[in-house]
C-alpha cells in the first residue's frame, strides 16, 4: 500500500526540480552511474568510500586526531 503523495504548488520548486529532466550524481556506486549514462541519463560519477574503509576502529581513531587537531586551531591543548 502506498500513501497519497499530496500536490504541489506551482511555485514549489521540488515540483520545478521534478517536473524537468533527470539529472544524476552518482556518489560511490559506479555501477548505477554506468547503467544511467548506458540509458542516456546525464550523470556525474563521484568516486567516494567511507573513511578508513568503514572500520569502526580506525574510524575512532580517525576521530581522535580530527579531535586534537580543531583542539591545536582553536589555542587549546596540543
Amino acid at each position: 500500500m502506498s500513501a497519497a503523495v499530496p500536490p504541489r504548488s506551482p511555485g514549489d520548486p521540488v515540483a520545478a526540480l521534478l517536473a524537468g529532466p533527470l539529472r544524476v550524481i552518482a556518489v560511490g556506486l559506479e555501477t548505477f552511474a554506468d547503467e544511467l549514462a548506458a540509458a542516456g541519463v546525464p550523470v556525474v560519477a563521484v568516486d567516494w568510500r567511507p573513511p578508513a574503509g568503514g572500520d569502526p576502529r580506525l574510524l575512532a581513531l580517525l576521530a581522535a586526531l580530527e579531535d586534537d587537531d580543531d583542539d591545536s586551531r582553536q589555542g587549546g591543548p596540543a
